[in-house]
C-alpha cells in the first residue's frame, strides 16, 4: 500500500508538522490528525528512483537532483552556475531555474 505525507495546517502534534500514513489507494483523503484531529492537507511527495548514473551525468543530461538534507531542506547536488546549492521550503530565488535547461 502507498505511503502519503499529510502537512497540519494549524498546530501540528507529536507526530510532527509533517507525517505519512499508510493508504491504500482507494481510501478518502484525510481531513484532519489521526491523533490530535486538528485539520491537515494531502501533500505531493517526490518520487524515488534508482538511477546508474553519476551526478555530473545526470546534469549534462538536464536533470536536477535535489537530495534531502533537513525538513524543507534540499541540496542540489545537480546546480548549474548561478542556481543556489540549496533549495529551502518557502525561498523561491532557491529554486532551480529550469529555462536553462527546457529549451522553449
Amino acid at each position: 500500500m502507498p505511503v502519503y505525507e499529510y502537512e497540519h495546517t494549524e498546530t501540528s502534534c507529536s507526530l510532527g508538522r509533517i507525517f505519512e500514513v499508510v493508504q491504500s489507494v482507494n481510501d478518502p483523503k484525510l481531513q484532519s490528525c489521526p491523533q490530535c484531529r486538528q485539520p491537515v492537507t494531502k501533500l505531493i511527495s517526490l518520487v524515488g528512483l534508482a538511477v546508474s548514473k553519476s551526478d555530473s551525468e545526470l546534469r549534462d543530461l538536464g536533470f536536477t537532483k535535489l537530495v534531502k538534507r533537513d525538513d524543507g531542506v534540499y541540496e542540489n547536488v545537480t546546480a548549474r552556475d548561478g542556481e543556489s546549492q540549496y533549495m529551502r521550503r518557502g525561498e523561491t530565488n532557491t529554486i532551480p531555474n529550469v529555462s536553462k535547461i527546457v529549451p522553449e
